[in-house]
């Protein structure tokens, strides 16, 4: 009997380490950038970006927000930051997303403030979730985070909560990114 238990446990164990490692990251980011210079970010909407409902977007935002401070960035108070910090999914069909752009306009939606977005695209695969960061002085983006299955839906919320920090936490297991020579 504890030979069936124990077997049951370690299989349940290896599944849960199977589902968030089943989780695909592709991180790429702007070289020159220096990295360690940004200490502040303010979170921004793209315009028309596909967007969790309200309630799993502040989960998601929360997370993110957790990681960064870990990475010793503080979210701004206010609207001057260092970085900007926007996310969209990837909607069925959906191939391209749309960058935050020149001509920010700044209002609550959701706990994250809303920018104008650019017609510069980047092709995705439907379901991912991607995390952008913009060095806010020339709105240009320096740092992008793809990922997918990281929300799970179906999820009970403590579960989902578990699976959304996780895979949050291995999405900027890398940031800042390393300096290059």
């Amino acid at each position: 009997m504890k030979l069936l238990y124990f077997l049951t446990t370690a299989l349940f164990i290896a599944w849960g380490a199977a589902d968030v490692s089943a989780q695909s990251v592709n991180v790429t980011f702007d070289r020159k950038a220096d990295f360690y210079q940004f200490k502040t970010y303010k979170w921004v909407n793209i315009k028309d970006a596909q967007l969790l409902d309200d309630l799993t977007t502040e989960q998601l935002i929360a997370t993110v927000d957790v990681e960064l401070a870990k990475k010793g960035l503080t979210k701004s108070k206010t609207d001057k930051a260092d970085l900007f910090v926007a996310y969209q999914i990837a909607r069925p069909g959906q191939k391209q997303l749309s960058h935050f752009n020149v001509g920010a306009s700044y209002g609550s939606a959701a706990g994250a403030n809303s920018a104008a977005a650019g017609a510069s695209t980047t092709t995705v695969h439907t379901g991912q979730l991607v995390l952008d960061m913009y060095e806010s002085t020339n709105q240009q983006l320096v740092w992008r985070g793809v990922e997918s299955k990281t929300i799970d839906a179906d999820a009970k919320p403590a579960k989902k909560q578990k699976h959304l920090d996780k895979a949050i936490e291995k999405l900027l297991k890398d940031y800042p990114p390393q300096k290059t020579q």
